[in-house]
């Protein structure tokens, strides 16, 4: 019997389009959560809450590997994406403290009093990228209002660059940050 070369390769199946049996139970390796290029600056409270945020990740990953094959892979891989995240977070962490601060200039963990054109007054507290909230007036010091108010003096006025248009904030008062 004849066997035509091109015929044997359509009979063999290419290895590379079949599923592994074994690899069906590990989580597919996701890409990395990207880091500031900032200075990763924490106040305590960030610092607790960076901290906290890897143990809570430690503990669900420890959850989903006990449960071994019956785990969520994708889950699992999730996880642990982000669990090296917080721990880089945790690594690059600089923790600045409001001890010897000037008390009237705004600065990293200082909570700055303003008043905008409308004459609506609102404080906001200079923290870190990962403690930022702005519905609660944290902002991050590297965020165009952050960078508006840092080194800002009360009276002064400073301009927020903002997608909207600039804003015009007056400088009411300028308080240290809690130091935790």
């Amino acid at each position: 019997m004849d066997v035509h070369p091109n015929q044997f390769q359509s009979d063999t199946v290419n290895r590379a389009f079949i599923k592994d049996p074994d690899d069906a139970g590990r989580p597919e390796a996701l890409p990395d959560r990207p880091q500031s290029p900032h200075t990763n600056y924490v106040t305590p409270t960030g610092l607790r809450q960076l901290q906290d945020m890897k143990e809570d990740l430690e503990a669900h990953q420890s959850r989903l590997l006990a449960e071994g094959k019956l785990a969520n892979p994708q889950e699992l891989a999730v996880v642990q994406r982000d669990l090296r995240y917080y721990q880089e977070r945790l690594n690059r962490a600089v923790l600045v403290a409001s001890d010897g601060k000037p008390k009237n200039r705004a600065h990293f963990g200082a909570a700055v009093e303003v008043c905008d054109e409308a004459g609506v007054i609102t404080t906001y507290t200079l923290v870190g990228e990962d403690e930022a909230d702005p519905s609660r007036g944290k902002v991050s010091w590297v965020s165009p209002l952050g960078e508006a108010l840092l080194n800002a003096e009360s009276g002064d006025e400073v301009v927020w660059w903002r997608p909207a248009g600039t804003m015009r904030l007056e400088i009411i008062s300028v308080r240290p940050g809690a130091s935790g």
